[in-house]
């Protein structure tokens, strides 16, 4: 087949037309769930902000594809590409016992008595174990299924003599008897199979639907973006994080260029592309080196003896917590919220007073029992008081009276710990906090160098502190040196909204007080080797992130029924967003650390393109690329340019050669802000330079997280401001909940598709207004009308769901809007550079309103009628809808807060029973019993009727329910037919979830019906 140069040159994008969202979006969310089995995680899960590879990957394939005169063709090619396809599924390794496949196919009525004799065997086996060479192939009889299944001796097997591409067509058919979610938990990612066998089979459909003659992802990208744009493509990341979308659109076979602000951002990008991205032949050179450093330091510190008991047991952890004077008693007390120390082998300390020199000792003791366990979780910090018995009588003090903290005129607050300086590194006997060394976990001499260690939890000695003191005098005499050869920071802390809290509770002013001495010492000697060579800076990232005193110590989880036992550990700096203090700590020894010199041991992929990562400011973006994927910090609340510092401060001076060139420094005062006018400009200006370097044809995907209205108005200013023109818009849900997202966590990530305007055009209000109208219905009609084909074809999930139509009424509206440049004689360009005063109401923000009410007409429910739903205020609809889909159990709070969002609901909680994340729905009519008939719900026929059913639920009078439904109703008589349809609505949609409500809304249906008219 012959590849022209430039032939797909005008053809839209297939992203610009189709994405299987709800695809996309489970297969995100079993990426995230993923954890640390993650990719690029291992090379340093401090990084907070990362998007799903899958979704970058359907992001970059989207923008290659063309959009052709057969959307189902188009659909389906690309299913085939991202493996979400059903035949994918037996591939990924979808669960298919044949017991579970049989009666599975039975169950949907897929599989017939005949067929399955055909299709099975009975296995029987003679020796204790099957599979041997005595074991009998019988015929399958499926009377006898239930007799197979309870038989040691026998088990369901496929028939031998069936041939392959028979035994896959049943197998996919089992993969069809479930809803994709269920798919996508019990089968592998795409990234965890062998690309030869996931998508080997794929090839010869997807050639023959695109004219290419690919057999591989490398070949096929080359060929798009030769069709496309003459060449191999390059994709442009200008906000590169940690490198998820250069990574894998270098890993489909394009050529890379990424950039950041933040030279830890580009650092792990540079080590996604180099290091995970690395042929064998590179590995075995890092691998070996990253031995070399862990041996050699561990030979120092052996050398020393800093880490070793007299039995030669060798350190593991060592635990710490601050001790102060208490004000009432004299006494140095020892500061933890928890004196727990492992709840696997109840291990706790106890402190013992100590009259003569007013202080605890503190004893570790193993094995206790329950009752003290539950006495030691309450430590001396308790609800921000130092809380301890001495004597028989409890003493309790705010720690913020310790501390001093008082008032400052400008209103923040200041105290009086003293602020370390650059040769501190250690309190002085004098500072309010001191920190005491309190437990070590020692790995026993006989299991070291073993992979099974056995460990113990032993009290401090006055052996182990002359250890302690011998660190303490070698970090003395040597951090002035250290420091000025960059092997130890000296860089100030600057003050900010993160990094206030270490100055406002510890006193500590520069970056290396958060280390203690031993850390100091360790790191010393290591980042003096790891700096040497670029690969081995990745490592002493993630090294830092579990070695200062912001770690934790966890005392594991002893496991119960369904969760595993937990051990023991040392947690993480960036466990969050956030650089947290605590009154107790732990740290690790050498050979601890020497771990996280990374033995990456997640699946390589060698990149054969053509990588640059530079450290530059996306506003003087300057190199050409075809496509740009960005994730910009919009409504990001991780303060990046402040929390990495944290790891700055170490590689600032002296850097490896490959990264000598960039600026190591936050550069707080240009990072890109998610918020206020400022961001809009910088925004502009960084959308403007990827513009500027892009072809007339390229294409640009941003990604963003909505979480009001004000963001599509901005969207659009920044999109003209920057000479682009939208052309789709689509919602996917990228976030998984858990207990630090409570509450109204966004969800989803919106990708936003755009190209240049390459016309000068003008219109006006009126003709925008009919002209978004039409575009609203034609897309959302397209959509509506390929689910209806490709259910017609045997499908059971909806490729668009109710989120993906209101995503192409915003879009249709600003690819309506942003392809003018002047409306109503107003150049928009000009517009969109112009402060905006706040609260301003102006055509942008209307029309997209407008789009937005067109989008709703075509989300009317399931037994709504048209003319029904269109007589609802914008509170029923969003009742009415969200109750369709927690009758179908969608119960996720991102789709309230969307719909909400949708039908223009002020205060939707008013309307919720619950707004947890997994677990959010309506008050049905017994939570709202009485009262709230104020504001749009509180006036509406359907709160009426919902009165109605809670009286009846509560056996009222009937006459007397139809009269207060009346009196509430008004035009009463007018709107019997919506009361009519309501009771029906509400009957169906909670038959299961509520069956009184349900069997309520029956009677008063009835009612309202038979009575009489005068």
């Amino acid at each position: 087949m012959s590849i022209i140069p430039l032939a797909w040159k005008d053809k839209p994008s297939l992203i610009e037309r189709l994405l299987p969202a709800q695809k996309i979006s489970a297969e995100a969310q079993k990426e995230r769930k993923a954890g640390a089995g993650q990719t690029l995680t291992a090379l340093g899960s401090y990084w907070k902000g990362r998007k799903p590879l899958i979704l970058a990957k359907a992001c970059v394939l989207g923008a290659l594809l063309p959009a052709t005169d057969n959307p189902e063709a188009d659909l389906e090619v690309f299913e085939l590409l991202m493996a979400i396809d059903d035949e994918a599924f037996v591939r990924r390794g979808f669960k298919k016992n044949p017991i579970k496949i049989y009666k599975t196919l039975k169950a949907h009525s897929r599989l017939n008595n005949q067929t399955a004799s055909r299709l099975f065997a009975v296995q029987w086996r003679e020796s204790r174990k099957f599979g041997s060479k005595n074991d009998q192939i019988l015929p399958f009889d499926p009377s006898a299924i239930d007799e197979i299944i309870v038989d040691p001796n026998k088990t369901l097997i496929w028939n031998p003599a069936i041939d392959e591409q028979t035994r896959l067509k049943w197998e996919t058919e089992f993969v069809r008897c479930h809803d994709y979610p269920t798919r996508v938990s019990e089968a592998k990612r795409p990234e965890e199979c062998d690309d030869a066998t996931l998508y080997g089979p794929i090839w010869d459909r997807v050639n023959q639907h695109l004219g290419t003659n690919a057999h591989s992802f490398p070949e096929l990208v080359e060929q798009l973006g030769t069709l496309r744009f003459g060449h191999r493509p390059r994709v442009g990341d200008t906000f590169c994080g940690s490198g998820q979308i250069p990574f894998e659109a270098a890993r489909l076979g394009c050529d890379v260029y990424a950039s950041d602000l933040n030279p830890i951002a580009c650092m792990l990008t540079w080590g996604a592309l180099n290091i995970v991205g690395a042929d064998e032949a590179t590995r075995r050179e890092i691998e070996a080196a990253q031995k070399a450093v862990a041996e050699a330091v561990d030979r120092e510190i052996t050398a020393l003896g800093i880490e070793h008991d007299e039995h030669g047991n060798r350190a593991k952890a060592y635990l710490y917590c601050l001790e102060t004077r208490c004000p009432h008693t004299g006494w140095m007390v020892p500061m933890a919220p928890s004196w727990v120390i492992s709840k696997t082998r109840n291990v706790v300390a106890k402190l013992i007073p100590n009259p003569e020199h007013k202080r605890f000792e503190i004893e570790i003791v193993s094995g206790v029992s329950e009752a003290e366990m539950k006495a030691a979780a309450k430590g001396t910090v308790q609800d921000g008081d130092l809380v301890y018995v001495l004597d028989g009588e409890e003493y309790r003090t705010p720690i913020k009276t310790i501390r001093g903290d008082y008032r400052l005129p400008d209103g923040t607050t200041g105290n009086k710990l003293r602020r370390w300086e650059k040769h501190d590194f250690m309190p002085r006997p004098d500072d309010i906090f001191q920190e005491r060394l309190y437990c070590i976990q020692w790995i026993t001499a006989e299991t070291l160098g073993k992979s099974r260690q056995e460990t113990f939890f032993a009290s401090v000695t006055p052996a182990d502190l002359e250890r302690e003191r011998k660190v303490e005098q070698i970090v003395r005499e040597n951090l002035a040196a250290w420091q000025e050869a960059g092997l130890v920071p000296d860089m100030p802390i600057e003050p900010g909204e993160k990094t206030d809290e270490l100055i406002r509770t510890r006193g500590w002013t520069y970056w290396h007080h958060l280390f203690s001495p031993r850390q100091l010492f360790i790191l010393s000697r290591m980042s003096n080797r790891l700096k040497k060579v670029s690969t081995l800076s990745v490592d002493l990232c993630k090294i830092l992130d579990y070695s200062s005193k912001l770690c934790r110590w966890t005392p594991g989880s002893p496991g119960r029924p369904g969760v595993a036992l937990t051990a023991e550990k040392v947690a993480q700096v960036f466990y969050n967003q956030a650089l947290n203090t605590f009154f107790s700590y732990a740290e690790r020894s050498s050979c601890e650390i020497s771990a996280y010199v990374s033995r990456y041991d997640r699946r390589y992929s060698h990149l054969t393109g053509i990588s640059t990562v530079q450290c530059t400011d996306a506003r003087e973006h300057k190199i050409s690329c075809d496509c740009g994927v960005t994730d910009p910090p919009y409504a990001d609340a991780i303060h990046y340019h402040e929390i990495t510092e944290f790891f700055i401060a170490w590689l600032r001076k002296n850097p490896p050669k490959e990264f000598a060139h960039w600026v190591w420094d936050s550069r707080r005062a240009l990072a890109i802000q998610g918020k206020g006018e400022k961001f809009r400009q910088d925004m502009i200006a960084a959308y403007t330079a990827l513009a500027n370097h892009m072809p007339d044809n390229g294409l640009q995907i941003v990604m963003f997280t909505h979480q009001d209205a004000e963001v599509w108005s901005d969207m659009a200013s920044i999109m003209w401001g920057a000479g682009l023109q939208v052309t789709a818009a689509w919602y996917i849900a990228t976030e998984t909940t858990s207990e630090l997202k409570k509450g109204g966590y966004v969800q989803g990530t919106v990708l936003l598709v755009a190209r240049k305007r390459l016309q000068d055009t003008s219109a006006y209000r009126d003709e925008l207004v009919e002209e978004v109208r039409q575009e609203v219905a034609h897309q959302i009609e397209t959509m509506v009308g390929l689910n209806q084909s490709t259910q017609g074809k045997g499908r059971t999930e909806n490729l668009f769901e109710d989120a993906d139509l209101q995503m192409a009424g915003y879009a249709a509206a600003l690819r309506v809007l942003t392809g003018y440049r002047r409306i109503d004689g107003q150049d928009m360009v000009a517009a969109a550079l112009r402060p905006r005063p706040k609260g301003e109401r102006d055509i942008v923000r209307e029309i997209i309103d407008y789009a937005v009410q067109v989008a709703n007409e075509h989300l009317v429910p399931e037994g709504i009628a048209q003319g029904v739903w269109e007589g609802c205020c914008g509170a029923e609809r969003f009742y009415l809808k969200m109750m369709e889909l927690e009758a179908v159990g969608l119960k996720k709070l991102d789709n309230y807060q969307n719909f909400a969002k949708a039908f223009r609901v002020g205060d939707y909680g008013e309307l919720m029973a619950s707004q947890q994340p997994n677990n959010a729905r309506l008050k049905n009519a017994l939570d709202f019993k009485k009262s709230s008939f104020e504001g749009e719900f509180g006036r509406s026929a359907l709160r009426a009727v919902l009165f109605a059913l809670y009286e009846l639920q509560k056996e009222a009078d009937s006459d007397e329910v139809m009269e207060h439904l009346r009196s509430l109703v008004p035009n009463y008589h007018m709107r019997r037919d919506d009361l009519v349809a309501f009771c029906q609505y509400i009957a169906r949609k909670r038959e299961h979830r509520y069956p009184e409500e349900s069997s309520a809304a029956g009677i008063l249906l009835a009612l309202i019906r038979n009575e009489r008219l005068g």
